[in-house]
């Protein structure tokens, strides 16, 4: 089994192409590979720079916009009984698709890869990976790495 996401597309303007989805759905597939336990659910969200800003301020006290943000559903929930459902859930991405073209083009790769890294990291985070430390973020990002190496990104 894979980690399964739903995809929800909030941003006002902008679509983003079935080509581009399934590509996602790879390189999530493709990090699903790295673990024994690979059961859960979560949705990755697709904003603009307006609400992920609203996003950051209402949730992290940060009043800036950013790239990705991360909500772990699970930090808090014993995984027994009437949980088990909401144990499987493992949370939500979202995603700034202004910010990811953005950085694409700051960094000259393809929109393709900076949302594949921006989904792969925000799921990482999910799944209690962080990067507070040097040692945290050099595991966390060789994995990130890995995993769009594979898919060609």
């Amino acid at each position: 089994m894979a980690f399964e996401f739903e995809w929800i597309n909030e941003h006002p303007t902008k679509e983003v192409s079935i080509e581009l989805q399934d590509q996602l759905a790879r390189c999530i597939s493709a990090l699903s590979d790295k673990f024994e336990d690979n059961t859960g659910e979560f949705s990755i969200m697709i904003v603009d720079e307006q609400r992920i800003h609203e996003m950051n301020l209402e949730y992290r006290g940060k009043d800036q916009p950013t790239d990705v943000i991360s909500f772990a559903l699970n930090d808090n929930i014993e995984e027994t009984g009437e949980d088990e459902q909401l144990a499987y859930y493992l949370g939500d991405v979202v995603i700034c698709l202004d910010i990811a073209e953005k950085q694409a083009h700051e960094y000259g790769h393809s929109l393709h890869r900076e949302l594949c890294f921006l989904a792969v990291h925000g799921l990482l985070h999910l799944l209690g990976y962080d990067h507070e430390t040097e040692v945290e973020e050099k595991e966390m990002f060789d994995l990130q790495e890995e995993v769009l190496q594979e898919q060609g990104l």
